[in-house]
C-alpha cells in the first residue's frame, strides 16, 4: 500500500472557459484534466449550519471534492499532520489520495460539494473509526 501525506493531496485548477454572454463552463476528463477515471459522482446539499460531513478514510479510492456552489472547509490527516483548504470556486477541486483522513464543515448557505470518486461505492473501502485508521496508518499490512 502506498502511504500518502496530506503533502500529496493538492488543489487542481479545472479548465475553465468564459464567455461574456453566456458564463462560466469548467471541463472534467477522464485521465486527461484528471488523475483518475471517474466511476462515482455523488453530491452534499442542505447540510444544515455547524453540521459536518466525511468523518472517514478510504484504502483505496480517490477523490476530487469540488464546491459546485458556496464554500465549505475540508481537513485532511495523515495521521501525523493535518492540513485544511477551503474550497469556494467551481473551478477549483482538492484532490484526495487514498489512505487521508478527511473532515468536510463550515458550509455556507446554499453550498452543494460535488464529489467525484475514482471507484464505486464499496463499503469496505471505508475506514469510519478514527483509532482503526491510525491503526491502519501504523501497519505495513494492515487488518481492516
Amino acid at each position: 500500500m502506498a502511504r500518502y501525506s496530506v503533502y500529496d493531496c493538492t488543489m487542481i485548477e479545472l479548465d475553465r472557459h468564459h464567455s461574456d454572454r453566456k458564463g462560466n463552463i469548467s471541463v472534467v476528463q477522464n485521465g486527461e484534466t484528471i488523475p483518475f477515471d471517474v466511476k462515482r459522482v455523488y453530491y452534499l446539499y442542505d447540510v444544515p449550519g455547524g453540521e459536518s460531513r466525511g468523518a472517514h478514510a478510504h484504502k483505496e479510492l480517490s477523490q476530487l471534492i469540488i464546491a459546485a456552489s458556496g464554500s465549505f472547509r475540508v481537513t485532511l490527516d495523515d495521521g501525523n499532520v493535518k492540513r485544511s483548504f477551503v474550497l469556494n470556486r467551481p473551478y477549483q477541486a482538492l484532490y484526495i489520495q487514498p489512505g487521508i483522513w478527511r473532515d468536510v464543515d463550515d458550509f455556507s448557505s446554499g453550498a452543494v460539494c460535488m464529489v467525484l470518486a475514482s471507484e464505486k461505492y464499496d463499503a469496505a473501502d471505508y475506514i469510519r473509526d478514527y483509532k482503526e485508521f491510525i491503526d491502519y496508518r501504523n501497519n505495513d499490512t494492515p487488518a481492516i
